[in-house]
C-alpha cells in the first residue's frame, strides 16, 4: 500500500476509537454489539469483493486501501462496544495488524487472479481469526446484555 494511504491508517486507528462517521459504523446506542459486528462483518465482504475487482484491474490499490480503512474504522467500534459490557478482546488486537501485512504483500505485486490465488488463504485465515474471536465472546456478551435489561 502506498504511503499516503499508510499515514492515513496510522492516523485512523487513534482517530476512530469514537465510534467513527465516515460511513461506517456509528453507534444507535453505546454497546450496540450486534450491529457493531454486522458492519464489521460486512466490510469484511466488502474487502474480499473488492479484492477480485482488483485482481482483474477494475479498481486500484487505494481503492482496497480505502476498504481496509473502514475495517480498521469498524474494528474499533466493535472493540468499544464489546468493551462497554467490560468483554475484553485482547485477543483479536492484532487482527488489523495482520490484514495490513498480508494486504501490503499482495498488493505488491501485479493484480492478477492468480496473485490473488496465493494471499486469500491467508486473508480469509486472518477474517477466520476475526470470527473465531467475536465467536468466543458471544456468550459472555448475551449473557451480559441479557442482565442489563433486567433478565436474571
Amino acid at each position: 500500500m502506498h504511503d499516503g494511504a499508510s499515514a492515513s491508517r496510522s492516523s485512523t486507528s487513534s482517530a476512530n476509537t469514537s465510534n467513527g462517521s465516515q460511513g461506517g459504523y456509528v453507534a444507535l446506542r453505546p454497546g450496540d454489539v450486534s450491529s457493531a459486528v454486522r458492519t464489521l462483518l460486512v466490510s469484511t465482504k466488502d474487502l474480499q469483493k473488492i479484492l477480485i475487482q482488483w485482481s482483474l484491474g477494475q479498481v486500484s490499490e487505494t481503492d482496497v486501501s480505502d476498504v481496509y480503512v473502514q475495517i480498521g474504522t469498524d474494528f474499533n467500534a466493535t472493540i468499544q462496544a464489546f468493551a462497554y459490557h467490560r468483554i475484553e478482546m485482547s485477543e483479536i488486537h492484532s487482527i488489523p495488524q495482520d490484514l495490513r501485512g498480508v494486504l501490503e504483500q499482495c498488493l505488491a505485486e501485479d493484480p492478477s487472479p492468480e496473485v490473488l490465488a496465493i494471499f486469500m488463504p491467508e486473508i480469509r485465515e486472518v477474517i477466520f481469526k476475526l470470527l473465531r474471536g467475536l465467536q468466543s465472546k458471544q456468550h459472555a456478551w448475551k449473557s451480559r446484555a441479557s442482565r442489563g435489561r433486567g433478565v436474571p
